[in-house]
């Protein structure tokens, strides 16, 4: 049997910082005596990385280093042009691999097809924060963190062999696994909405309870990531709960506290509404969905809903990451916010009318609509986190506090279209049906360009620069 050829990629716009993370990663592959092959995606306009490319190639690394820039992922296109023969799908194409999150990770499974690929965000780092004592977990949790001060005691970073944990479990029945992992129907966030991920409110400890069902021993492993620590992928909302609850902080960007892990175990599920892509591993053997080619975030929701066909599995491996929330070309705080309510609309719309699942793709029957009662409940929320944040405001003694949180409470009634009912229904409606009629159109397209990819991989290869 051939083995699959290994990929280690990290979709990227900010290629300032990008270095850092190449070397971490690299080192910790070497010195768990793993070899692969390091790609960068690069969603920089062609003046940054004209700026900062020489920051990149002045790593040095064990393994070898790749990258995919603005110049050759203009070649890639110019190709699949060629190869389309109709210039009106070129919308489509750019739609799909448009400089945003889902689009960057959209040349990431072009360029591993027929592989196995595990992919990390730029502000990760291969490490956890654990707590020093660990607790046992109960009888069917497999995940349990906390918050802790940033310069508070009580844990430590640890470190796992990333790599031989997704190579565990990646493109194997589930038969084949582990004996240590745990099975069942789906994971249970205690501190967020099962369909959504969106936040309960915030809460300073959570845990990952498995809801038991049955899992077939012939299903494979398509996707799995690793447990995180740092931020846990926490909502803009419980951020800037945190703001308003913390006295000494001036700055709402800031990280004042972390999510430390206190114990975590291996489990693999039928389902997986806890998919996290930024730290996560894919059988690309024989091509994926695409990522919804999105600038909001939710490009992964589609593996949410594409992973609950028959035969196919998700997993959680026996390894944790690190997220360190690079504030570096990051949104402000208030348009996070308004991403997040955006995108969690279009969640429950697209999950509440999906209607096909296949090898490469989905299909929903949501067109785009949006009632005054979608566009209110937003509102209602919102305006009461304005509320709050002028009120802590006026209870606040600390000048520089007070002034940064009227500034961010005028940003969010900005952003939200100062809170006008008709004018913010109207431009929410606008997005969202550029959202949607930008997402089904691509969908269409993508197994026909799988094919294309898929044959030109392996005859000439896709567009890429070696660096060292």
């Amino acid at each position: 049997m051939v083995e699959k050829e290994l990929y280690f990629v990290i979709p990227t716009y900010r290629l300032r910082d990008v270095g850092e993370t190449i070397r971490e990663y690299d080192e910790h592959f070497r010195r768990n005596g793993h070899t692969v092959r390091l790609i960068v995606f690069d969603d920089s306009s062609r003046p940054t990385q004209e700026k900062y490319f020489s920051h990149l190639e002045s790593v040095k690394t064990h393994n070898e280093l790749y990258y995919v820039g603005p110049a050759e992922k203009d070649q890639f296109q110019s190709y699949l042009g060629e190869r389309l023969r109709d210039k009106r799908l070129d919308g489509l194409v750019k739609n799909l691999f448009r400089p945003s999150y889902g689009g960057n990770r959209n040349y990431t499974l072009m360029y591993t097809l027929g592989g196995l690929v595990v992919s990390s965000d730029d502000d990760m780092r291969p490490y956890a924060l654990m707590e020093d004592s660990p607790e046992s977990l109960g009888e069917h949790e497999i995940g349990r963190g906390k918050l802790y001060p940033v310069n508070a005691q009580g844990y430590t970073r640890k470190s796992f062999d990333i790599l031989s944990s997704f190579l565990d479990v990646l493109g194997k029945p589930v038969a084949d696994l582990p004996h240590n992992y745990e099975r069942g129907e789906l994971l249970v966030d205690t501190a967020m909405d099962l369909e959504t991920n969106a936040t309960r409110g915030l809460s300073r400890e959570n845990s990952l309870v498995l809801r038991s069902g049955t899992i077939a021993d012939s299903a494979v492993v398509k996707m799995a990531q690793t447990f995180r620590s740092g931020t846990n992928d926490i909502d803009a909302l419980d951020f800037v709960d945190l703001f308003l609850t913390n006295e000494e902080q001036i700055d709402p960007d800031a990280l004042n506290e972390l999510y430390v892990l206190v114990n975590f175990r291996a489990a693999v599920t039928k389902l997986n509404w806890r998919m996290d892509c930024g730290v996560a591993g894919y059988d690309n053997s024989f091509g994926l969905p695409p990522f919804f080619p999105t600038r909001l975030r939710f490009e992964d929701y589609i593996y949410r809903l594409w992973i609950q066909q028959p035969g196919l599995a998700a997993a959680h491996v026996d390894a944790a990451q690190n997220h360190i929330k690079n504030n570096y070309m990051r949104n402000p705080p208030a348009a996070e916010i308004f991403n997040e309510e955006v995108s969690n609309l279009l969640k429950t719309k697209i999950r509440t009318t999906l209607s096909k699942i296949d090898e490469l793709s989905i299909s929903f029957d949501y067109e785009g609509e949006v009632t005054s009662r979608d566009a209110d409940e937003i509102l209602t929320k919102i305006s009461e986190l304005h509320s709050r944040s002028l009120a802590a405001a006026e209870r606040t003694v600390n000048p520089a506090r007070a002034e940064a949180l009227r500034v961010f409470a005028a940003n969010l009634q900005k952003v939200f279209y100062g809170f006008e009912p008709d004018f913010f229904q109207q431009n929410l409606l606008r997005i969202v049906d550029d959202v949607v009629s930008g997402i089904k159109g691509s969908i269409e397209l993508w197994p026909t360009l799988v094919e294309i990819c898929y044959f030109q991989k392996g005859r000439k290869g896709l567009a890429q620069k070696r660096i060292n």
